[in-house]
């Protein structure tokens, strides 16, 4: 079949290998044959920047709420439904608007900058280790190391306890995949139930002996019940699994997939060598070309239109972020990987009132292990083909062998 072909057939529910490995000719071909698709569910796919950005811009017509959505999905009596109509992400105002100060709160520019030394240390005695062995999984020796152990930082979970949460975050995350499969709904639903009982506890060990609320996000929450800001129990424990979740899957994609992008465009790699001041616009850069977060999703509130087309009342609608980073009407040669790119106005953090919270760690955590790890080992190469994860919405790898010198 062609993209053309692949585009007319395109059905989210119903994904091929081929698809996983490169979604980007099917994306191309929609936008310019079918840019705001009709699925056969009913529901709307967006593959133009303007027309997701239009949307990211209106949160009232376009809610963020996935109460009827995940209902028929998950089961309402189900963990997975109970967290994810309850964390941030998926939540409109006023309660969305409510959390997010308390967690923004606690990630000021002051208090991201106050990381940067230890995670320093951190990268850096991860790339001592791969020097010794001279080879590294790039995503589960490093990549995923680094945002683990970030996060677990902000909630000060204690060093012998966090072995877990990277398979909890990836079993929950792993249920917001379109066609959700029996095994992915039984392990999320196990991992919400281990994850929230597990929080029970550190919770109230949190509450006998509070951390800085200036540092520590968890008892910035937690205090928040005598400021004004409440919380209630429910909300506090989904919203400290959504914390671990925003910023360990999506940050984990963006370490791997820019190390692996500057591996296959040895040039920029070069270039960057050459002037590491780059390595800010090339953060930016790897966001937009290899999204970590390919689809969001809203719906509609009232009957309304995106350009032209009529949007009845109650109309899913799925925001595709990678294509709309690769919309040729907004990016020069945007199917070319390029760090020295300006403007870069790409939307892999979303846009409007739901913009990541966490964006600026995130560009810190990215900025400090791609920057060092070209630094400590510029002549890095593949050893095999990079195993990407079989999954729509997070776009990351299992594994990437790398040797290092």
């Amino acid at each position: 079949m062609t993209p053309t072909d692949h585009a007319r057939a395109f059905d989210l529910r119903q994904l091929d290998a081929a698809f996983y490995a490169d979604p980007y000719p099917v994306y191309d071909a929609l936008r310019a044959t079918e840019p705001i698709k009709r699925m056969p569910d009913g529901s709307l796919f967006l593959t133009r920047y303007k027309d997701v950005q239009a949307v990211y811009r209106d949160p009232k017509t376009f809610s963020s709420d996935k109460t009827v959505e995940f209902g028929p999905k998950y089961g309402a009596d189900s963990p997975l439904f109970a967290h994810h109509t309850t964390s941030l992400v998926f939540n409109d105002p006023p309660r969305h608007t409510r959390v997010r100060k308390l967690i923004a709160g606690a990630l000021t520019a002051r208090a991201i900058a106050a990381m940067e030394p230890g995670l320093v240390r951190l990268v850096d005695a991860l790339l001592d280790q791969a020097a010794e062995r001279g080879e590294i999984d790039l995503i589960g020796e490093f990549a995923s190391a680094i945002p683990v152990e970030v996060i677990g930082n902000l909630l000060d979970v204690p060093h012998d306890e966090r072995a877990p949460l990277r398979d909890w975050s990836l079993a929950i995350l792993g249920a917001l995949e379109p066609a959700l499969t029996v095994d992915q709904h039984e392990k999320g639903n196990r991992a919400v139930t281990e994850f929230i009982d597990y929080l029970v506890t550190l919770v109230a060990r949190r509450r006998r002996n509070p951390g800085d609320p200036q540092h520590d996000v968890l008892t910035r929450l937690i205090q928040s019940e005598s400021d004004g800001e409440t919380l209630d129990e429910a909300e506090l424990l989904h919203n400290c699994i959504f914390i671990l979740n925003a910023g360990h899957e999506t940050t984990t994609n963006l370490i791997g997939n820019g190390i692996v992008l500057l591996a296959q465009w040895p040039e920029q790699r070069s270039r960057l060598r050459a002037r590491p001041e780059l390595i800010e616009s090339a953060i930016e850069e790897c966001l937009r070309y290899e999204s970590s977060n390919q689809l969001g999703n809203r719906i509609a509130t009232a009957d309304t239109q995106i350009a032209d087309i009529e949007v009845p009342r109650g109309t899913p609608v799925t925001l595709c972020i990678g294509a709309a980073n690769r919309d040729p009407e907004q990016f020069d040669h945007a199917e070319t990987f390029d760090i020295t790119r300006e403007p870069n106005r790409h939307l892999a953090f979303g846009f409007g009132i739901h913009q990541c919270a966490g964006l600026s760690l995130a560009r810190l955590e990215a900025r400090i292990a791609i920057g060092r790890f070209v630094a400590r080992f510029p002549a890095y190469r593949l050893s095999g083909a990079p195993t990407r994860a079989a999954r729509a919405r997070f776009r990351g790898f299992v594994e990437a062998p790398v040797l290092v010198e």
